[in-house]
Protein backbone atom coordinates (compact mmCIF):
# COMPACT_ATOMS: atom_id res chain seq x y z
CA UNK A 1 0.00 0.00 0.00
CA UNK A 2 0.99 3.63 -0.90
CA UNK A 3 3.04 5.06 2.43
CA UNK A 4 1.67 8.26 2.65
CA UNK A 5 4.50 9.28 5.16
CA UNK A 6 7.38 8.37 3.03
CA UNK A 7 5.58 9.81 -0.43
CA UNK A 8 4.26 13.09 0.76
CA UNK A 9 6.49 14.19 3.57
CA UNK A 10 6.19 17.94 4.50
CA UNK A 11 5.90 19.00 1.26
CA UNK A 12 1.99 19.76 -0.47
CA UNK A 13 2.06 17.48 -3.81
CA UNK A 14 0.56 18.27 -6.84
CA UNK A 15 -1.18 15.93 -9.10
CA UNK A 16 -1.94 16.70 -13.22
CA UNK A 17 -6.23 15.93 -13.30
CA UNK A 18 -6.63 13.79 -15.96
CA UNK A 19 -2.68 15.10 -17.50
CA UNK A 20 -2.07 18.52 -17.71
CA UNK A 21 -5.63 18.92 -18.66
CA UNK A 22 -5.61 23.28 -19.66
CA UNK A 23 -2.62 21.88 -22.63
CA UNK A 24 -3.52 18.59 -23.62
CA UNK A 25 -6.66 16.49 -24.55
CA UNK A 26 -7.53 15.34 -20.87
CA UNK A 27 -6.88 11.75 -20.03
CA UNK A 28 -4.98 10.76 -23.19
CA UNK A 29 -1.02 10.05 -22.74
CA UNK A 30 0.38 13.14 -24.19
CA UNK A 31 -1.96 15.05 -21.06
CA UNK A 32 0.23 12.35 -18.39
CA UNK A 33 3.58 12.85 -20.18
CA UNK A 34 3.24 16.90 -19.90
CA UNK A 35 1.79 16.34 -16.79
CA UNK A 36 4.75 14.43 -15.55
CA UNK A 37 7.35 16.70 -17.68
CA UNK A 38 5.92 20.29 -15.99
CA UNK A 39 6.93 18.39 -12.67
CA UNK A 40 3.61 16.88 -11.11
CA UNK A 41 3.88 14.45 -8.85
CA UNK A 42 1.03 12.50 -9.40
CA UNK A 43 -2.00 12.28 -12.32
CA UNK A 44 -5.28 11.64 -11.60
CA UNK A 45 -7.80 9.96 -13.87
CA UNK A 46 -10.76 7.86 -14.27
CA UNK A 47 -11.60 4.56 -15.39
CA UNK A 48 -14.33 2.43 -16.95
CA UNK A 49 -14.49 -1.26 -18.11
CA UNK A 50 -15.23 -1.86 -21.77
CA UNK A 51 -17.71 -4.53 -22.96
CA UNK A 52 -14.70 -6.83 -23.23
CA UNK A 53 -13.15 -6.17 -20.20
CA UNK A 54 -10.48 -3.97 -20.37
CA UNK A 55 -9.36 -0.59 -18.12
CA UNK A 56 -10.15 2.52 -20.34
CA UNK A 57 -9.40 5.88 -19.44
CA UNK A 58 -12.17 8.24 -20.30
CA UNK A 59 -14.01 10.81 -17.75
CA UNK A 60 -17.45 10.80 -19.32
CA UNK A 61 -19.76 7.68 -19.59
CA UNK A 62 -19.75 8.38 -22.96
CA UNK A 63 -17.10 9.40 -25.86
CA UNK A 64 -19.42 12.05 -27.46
CA UNK A 65 -17.89 15.14 -26.10
CA UNK A 66 -14.23 14.08 -26.25
CA UNK A 67 -13.95 12.28 -29.49
CA UNK A 68 -15.15 12.15 -33.13
CA UNK A 69 -17.23 8.97 -31.79
CA UNK A 70 -20.34 8.08 -29.97
CA UNK A 71 -21.84 5.66 -27.62
CA UNK A 72 -21.37 4.48 -23.73
CA UNK A 73 -17.77 3.66 -22.85
CA UNK A 74 -18.84 1.05 -21.28
CA UNK A 75 -20.75 -0.35 -24.08
CA UNK A 76 -18.30 -0.43 -26.53
CA UNK A 77 -15.43 -3.14 -26.77
CA UNK A 78 -11.16 -2.06 -26.53
CA UNK A 79 -10.76 -2.21 -30.43
CA UNK A 80 -14.32 -0.03 -31.32
CA UNK A 81 -12.87 2.66 -27.91
CA UNK A 82 -9.29 2.52 -30.15
CA UNK A 83 -10.44 3.29 -33.32
CA UNK A 84 -11.48 6.66 -32.10
CA UNK A 85 -10.18 9.72 -32.61
CA UNK A 86 -9.49 11.63 -28.68
CA UNK A 87 -7.44 14.70 -29.69
CA UNK A 88 -8.98 16.64 -32.03
CA UNK A 89 -11.79 17.67 -30.48
CA UNK A 90 -9.15 19.67 -27.87
CA UNK A 91 -6.58 20.65 -30.61
CA UNK A 92 -5.34 19.48 -34.52
CA UNK A 93 -2.28 19.34 -33.16
CA UNK A 94 -3.15 15.90 -30.86
CA UNK A 95 -5.17 14.41 -34.24
CA UNK A 96 -5.06 10.57 -34.15
CA UNK A 97 -4.28 10.34 -30.14
CA UNK A 98 -6.04 7.30 -29.06
CA UNK A 99 -8.05 6.68 -25.87
CA UNK A 100 -5.43 4.60 -23.23
CA UNK A 101 -6.06 1.95 -21.36
CA UNK A 102 -4.99 1.97 -17.99
CA UNK A 103 -1.90 -0.77 -18.76
CA UNK A 104 -1.05 2.23 -21.63
CA UNK A 105 -0.98 4.58 -18.61
CA UNK A 106 1.42 2.42 -15.95
CA UNK A 107 3.40 1.55 -19.00
CA UNK A 108 4.10 5.57 -20.06
CA UNK A 109 4.20 6.84 -16.56
CA UNK A 110 3.37 4.32 -14.21
CA UNK A 111 6.70 4.31 -12.23
CA UNK A 112 7.37 8.21 -12.62
CA UNK A 113 4.21 9.19 -11.13
CA UNK A 114 2.01 8.38 -8.43
CA UNK A 115 -1.34 7.51 -9.89
CA UNK A 116 -5.10 8.47 -8.47
CA UNK A 117 -7.07 5.80 -10.11
CA UNK A 118 -10.97 7.09 -9.89
CA UNK A 119 -13.35 4.70 -10.78
CA UNK A 120 -16.46 5.58 -12.51
CA UNK A 121 -19.77 3.81 -11.42
CA UNK A 122 -22.61 4.57 -13.32
CA UNK A 123 -25.03 2.50 -10.67
CA UNK A 124 -24.43 3.48 -7.51
CA UNK A 125 -25.06 -0.48 -6.09
CA UNK A 126 -24.34 -2.29 -8.84
CA UNK A 127 -20.90 -3.24 -10.93
CA UNK A 128 -20.09 -4.32 -14.09
CA UNK A 129 -17.01 -5.85 -12.53
CA UNK A 130 -14.97 -2.48 -13.24
CA UNK A 131 -13.39 -2.97 -9.41
CA UNK A 132 -11.71 -6.35 -10.26
CA UNK A 133 -10.26 -5.18 -13.95
CA UNK A 134 -8.45 -2.19 -11.90
CA UNK A 135 -7.15 -4.41 -9.45
CA UNK A 136 -5.92 -6.83 -12.01
CA UNK A 137 -4.36 -4.57 -13.50
CA UNK A 138 -2.69 -2.57 -10.66
CA UNK A 139 -0.95 -6.07 -9.56
CA UNK A 140 0.17 -6.72 -13.31
CA UNK A 141 2.04 -3.56 -13.41
CA UNK A 142 3.32 -3.91 -9.71
CA UNK A 143 1.61 -0.52 -9.08
CA UNK A 144 0.39 -1.17 -5.28
CA UNK A 145 2.78 0.97 -3.80
CA UNK A 146 2.10 3.86 -6.16
CA UNK A 147 -1.78 4.11 -6.56
CA UNK A 148 -4.52 5.46 -4.84
CA UNK A 149 -7.92 4.13 -6.14
CA UNK A 150 -10.75 6.77 -5.67
CA UNK A 151 -14.54 7.06 -5.96
CA UNK A 152 -17.88 8.73 -5.22
CA UNK A 153 -19.61 5.70 -4.98
CA UNK A 154 -18.90 4.20 -1.65
CA UNK A 155 -20.10 1.13 -2.69
CA UNK A 156 -17.66 1.06 -5.49
CA UNK A 157 -14.89 1.35 -2.81
CA UNK A 158 -16.20 -1.05 -0.33
CA UNK A 159 -16.00 -3.76 -3.23
CA UNK A 160 -12.41 -2.55 -4.05
CA UNK A 161 -11.45 -3.07 -0.67
CA UNK A 162 -12.40 -6.51 -0.16
CA UNK A 163 -10.72 -7.52 -3.97
CA UNK A 164 -7.57 -5.73 -3.21
CA UNK A 165 -6.81 -4.85 0.58
CA UNK A 166 -3.21 -3.90 -0.40
CA UNK A 167 -4.25 -0.64 -2.09
CA UNK A 168 -5.00 3.07 -0.84
CA UNK A 169 -8.54 4.37 -1.54
CA UNK A 170 -10.26 8.02 -1.83
CA UNK A 171 -13.33 8.83 -1.01
CA UNK A 172 -14.14 11.80 -3.04
CA UNK A 173 -16.89 14.04 -1.88
CA UNK A 174 -18.89 17.22 -2.62
CA UNK A 175 -21.14 18.56 -0.01
CA UNK A 176 -23.52 19.21 -1.94
CA UNK A 177 -24.16 15.65 -3.63
CA UNK A 178 -27.71 14.34 -3.56
CA UNK A 179 -27.03 11.22 -2.10
CA UNK A 180 -25.12 10.95 1.77
CA UNK A 181 -22.71 8.87 0.71
CA UNK A 182 -20.27 10.37 3.79
CA UNK A 183 -22.88 8.26 6.12
CA UNK A 184 -22.05 5.15 4.01
CA UNK A 185 -18.31 5.30 4.53
CA UNK A 186 -18.48 6.38 8.10
CA UNK A 187 -17.47 3.17 9.17
CA UNK A 188 -15.64 2.15 6.12
CA UNK A 189 -11.65 1.96 6.65
CA UNK A 190 -9.72 4.20 3.64
CA UNK A 191 -6.92 6.18 3.71
CA UNK A 192 -7.49 9.78 1.81
CA UNK A 193 -10.04 12.44 1.84
CA UNK A 194 -10.90 14.00 -1.43
CA UNK A 195 -13.20 16.63 -0.62
CA UNK A 196 -14.15 19.78 -3.73
CA UNK A 197 -11.93 21.81 -2.92
CA UNK A 198 -14.23 24.72 -1.84
CA UNK A 199 -15.57 22.25 1.23
CA UNK A 200 -12.32 22.58 2.61
CA UNK A 201 -11.99 24.50 6.34
CA UNK A 202 -8.91 23.99 8.21
CA UNK A 203 -11.18 22.32 10.71
CA UNK A 204 -11.84 19.87 7.76
CA UNK A 205 -8.03 19.25 7.26
CA UNK A 206 -7.41 18.57 11.26
CA UNK A 207 -10.32 16.54 11.72
CA UNK A 208 -9.25 14.23 8.51
CA UNK A 209 -5.54 14.70 10.18
CA UNK A 210 -6.96 12.97 13.37
CA UNK A 211 -8.71 9.93 11.50
CA UNK A 212 -4.93 9.01 10.15
CA UNK A 213 -5.96 9.96 6.52
CA UNK A 214 -4.61 12.49 3.94
CA UNK A 215 -6.15 15.35 2.41
CA UNK A 216 -6.57 15.25 -1.61
CA UNK A 217 -8.62 18.16 -2.84
CA UNK A 218 -9.37 19.28 -6.57
CA UNK A 219 -10.08 21.45 -8.87
CA UNK A 220 -7.42 23.76 -8.12
CA UNK A 221 -6.47 26.02 -10.86
CA UNK A 222 -5.68 29.48 -8.89
CA UNK A 223 -2.42 29.66 -7.21
CA UNK A 224 -4.10 31.61 -4.22
CA UNK A 225 -5.91 28.86 -3.55
CA UNK A 226 -3.47 26.54 -4.07
CA UNK A 227 -0.85 28.35 -1.29
CA UNK A 228 -4.36 29.09 1.40
CA UNK A 229 -4.66 25.41 1.10
CA UNK A 230 -1.44 24.18 1.84
CA UNK A 231 -1.14 26.65 4.77
CA UNK A 232 -4.16 24.79 6.05
CA UNK A 233 -2.00 21.26 6.08
CA UNK A 234 -3.79 20.14 2.96
CA UNK A 235 -1.59 17.42 1.71
CA UNK A 236 -2.17 17.31 -2.12
CA UNK A 237 -3.95 19.52 -4.84
CA UNK A 238 -5.61 18.15 -8.07
CA UNK A 239 -5.12 20.97 -11.11
CA UNK A 240 -5.51 21.31 -14.43
CA UNK A 241 -2.25 23.22 -14.78
CA UNK A 242 0.15 21.80 -12.76
CA UNK A 243 2.63 24.22 -13.86
CA UNK A 244 1.45 26.95 -12.60
CA UNK A 245 0.87 25.61 -8.76
CA UNK A 246 3.82 24.33 -8.85
CA UNK A 247 5.48 28.01 -9.85
CA UNK A 248 3.38 29.05 -7.14
CA UNK A 249 4.15 27.06 -4.42
CA UNK A 250 7.86 27.08 -4.52
CA UNK A 251 7.73 31.16 -5.40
Amino acid sequence: MLDFRVVYGSEMLVFGHRGAKAYAPMNTLPAFELALAQGAHGIELDVHRSRDGHPVVCHDFTVDATSNGTGVVTQMTLAELKALDAGSWFSSTFAGVQIPTLDEVFEAVGHKLIVNVEIKSMDAAQTDGVEEVVSDCIRRHGMTDRVIVSSFNPYTLIRFRKIAPEVAIGFLHMAAAAMPTADVMADQPYEAFHPYYQDVTPKLVAQTHAAGRVVNTWTVNDPADALRLRDWGVDCVITDNPDVILQALRS
